[in-house]
């Protein structure tokens, strides 16, 4: 299981305590990818640390390297750290269930946020975002980037993740960073606090990848040589969640190729399940859970929610859990510690970016709107109100504002 080598590290926990943590994250984490990253970070690197600031970077860049929902995956990460398998399987069960349950109930009323305080519910969400990501870019920024060097790093890597966009602006992001760090920032000034050490073996790393491949390709094979629905609906949720970079967003085009354009289900319908997405807490992929009940492959909604669920979200677990026994090999040595530390300056630069686009940008586009976010970015940061309390408040006056 994941180990962060500090001093200060608690023991191991247990998988009820994971359980009860990422339930109520998984109950309050509204935003979005990025802005789960900040809730995390709020809630189990500063309240309860599990992990410290260095550790949770590298847990953060190596998803953000990877396909699939890249929150899920660090909370996968840390429910592994804390609790070992169980606790990674109570992190995504806990994380995942709030949401997928609300999004499945949905499905069979599906006008919900089709009305005017819906639209506004979803606007409140938007706006509280853009606070909790900049909250957390603030003070994650004290410990990544405490010198000129990886403050330039960061800068140079936002705007890259910025100017190339999507997926492979992030990767490249990282990578470059990662590369500066090996010839700039050896000195071993702000050296990392956590690296990262994990207990399973080379072999179950190894056996993770070949399942994913053997999935990957396996899926639309069996499926074509069969004709089974079930198989050709499992490989659809399966290949959208292998095939995503970038974050949760990014898989709604690929869903929309496998599910609308065969009819499977209707544009307008898919669209609005898309807009109740917005407004759920917890991971955007749960949206599978929504079109699991309308494209069941034929073994009725509720089974068609959980199938889809597990096969949108198991190829990240499974890249994940097959590269981490690699990745941990690296923490000790000089020179993977100085390209850590510029890794950690790009995650930084990626997340400053995100705050921009999509946080941002798809959120802020009126004057009273950047006022709100500014008083949730207040409300945090100086007032010290629990995330979900301003996410009520910030609801409460977008929908009154609206009205």
């Amino acid at each position: 299981m994941l180990k962060s080598m500090h001093a200060a590290q608690k023991s191991p926990g247990t998988a009820t305590e994971v359980f009860r943590v990422f339930l109520k994250l998984g109950l309050t984490s509204f935003g979005g990818p990025v802005a789960h990253l900040g809730y995390f970070r709020d809630e189990l690197v500063l309240k309860r640390r599990w992990v410290d600031e260095s550790a949770y970077a590298q847990l953060v860049a190596l998803s953000q390297f990877l396909p699939g929902p890249a929150s899920s995956q660090v909370g996968f990460g840390l429910g592994l750290h804390r609790a070992g398998w169980r606790g990674a399987m109570a992190a995504f069960i806990a994380f995942t269930l709030p949401s997928a349950v609300l999004m499945a109930t949905i499905a069979y009323g599906a006008t919900a946020f089709n009305t005017a305080v819906g639209a506004s519910v979803i606007t409140g969400l938007k706006i509280v975002a853009v606070a909790i990501v900049a909250q957390a870019v603030m003070g994650m920024a004290k410990s990544l980037a405490p010198d000129k060097t990886r403050a330039l790093i960061a800068v140079l890597a936002a705007g890259g993740a910025l100017l190339l966009g999507g997926g492979l602006g992030q990767i490249l992001a990282i990578l470059a960073g990662a590369v500066a760090g090996y010839f700039f920032c050896r000195d071993g000034a702000g050296s990392l606090r956590g690296t990262l050490v994990f207990a399973h073996k080379r072999s179950t790393g190894i056996l993770a990848l070949a399942l994913f491949a053997l999935l990957l390709l396996g899926l639309p094979l069996a499926a074509a040589a069969t004709g089974a629905p079930l198989l050709g609906f499992i490989d659809a949720f399966y290949r959208s969640g292998s095939l995503v970079f970038g974050g949760g967003h990014v898989v709604l085009p690929l869903l929309h190729s496998a599910l609308v354009d065969p009819g499977l289900i209707g544009d307008e319908a898919f669209l609005t399940g898309y807009g109740a997405a917005q407004a759920m807490p917890g991971p955007l992929f749960t949206f599978a859970a929504y079109l699991g009940v309308f494209t069941s492959g034929g073994v009725g909604p509720v089974a068609g929610a959980v199938i889809a669920l597990v096969a949108i979200f198991l190829p990240g677990f499974l890249l994940l859990i097959g590269v981490l026994p690699f990745y941990s090999q690296l923490g000790a040595k000089p020179k993977a510690q100085a390209m850590m530390r510029g890794v950690n300056a790009g995650v930084l630069g990626i997340l400053t970016a995100a705050l921009y686009d999509p946080v941002f940008t798809s959120s802020i586009h009126t004057s009273l709107a950047f006022v709100l976010a500014l008083l949730g970015f207040v409300l945090l940061t100086v007032c010290k109100l629990t995330p979900w309390l301003v996410v009520l408040i910030s609801v409460i006056l977008a929908v009154l504002l609206g009205a």
